[in-house]
């Protein structure tokens, strides 16, 4: 269950308990969406804990820059002169 299925829980269970006058019989409405939010919350603090967990920080690297062209020869041709 991801987190949209925690969430969604909580969501269902608030409604249960606070918004809705149902009476079931045999059923008690209120327990249930006590119940389904508690549920939720577990799954929530779960997945987060595994999301921080597989979540690696790694530092930027500097990228390499090489040079290209000019090599440094001293025989006196490489610098321009004696073209």
């Amino acid at each position: 269950m991801g987190l949209g299925g925690c969430i969604i829980l909580i969501a269902v269970g608030a409604i249960l308990t606070f918004a809705t006058d149902w009476n079931m019989e045999g059923v008690n409405l209120d327990l249930v969406g006590v119940i389904l939010m508690i549920v939720g919350l577990i799954g929530v603090t779960t997945f987060s804990s595994i999301a921080r967990r597989r979540r690696v920080v790694m530092p930027p690297t500097a990228p390499v820059v090489e040079e290209e062209g000019r090599h440094h020869r001293r025989d006196g041709y490489s610098d321009g002169y004696g073209v």
